[in-house]
């Protein structure tokens, strides 16, 4: 069966977006998607104007408990650069998904 980490997180400035979205997909990204237990990172961005959270999907393999694990031990063991572009208030929500089904259309 195949999981996504879902992480929901917000800048923690309007006027820090462009800092928020570099760290974001040029440090934090690469730096996750390097543990273990993960295969690759998307982030999307809200289209509409009322912004929204930044969203990213996480793509893992292997038991996905313990990729989410692995990135709690890594931020606590500081081997995760992280920004104060990122808010905490709200704090980021993660939560484990797995893909429920999958649908092409047809060509």
């Amino acid at each position: 069966m195949k999981h996504y980490l879902v992480v929901e997180s917000h800048p923690s400035h309007p006027d820090r977006l462009d800092e928020f979205n570099r760290w974001y997909d040029e440090i934090h990204i690469p730096e996750v998607v390097a543990l273990d237990g993960f295969v690759g990172g998307t982030r999307l961005a809200a289209a509409d104007a009322d912004g929204g959270p930044s969203v990213t999907l996480y793509e893992l393999e292997g038991d996905p408990h313990e990729a989410k694990r692995n990135v709690h031990i890594a931020a606590a063991a500081k081997k995760l650069n992280m920004s104060d572009s990122l808010s905490y208030g709200p704090i980021p929500k993660m939560r484990i998904m797995a893909v429920q089904s999958e649908y092409s259309k047809p060509r």
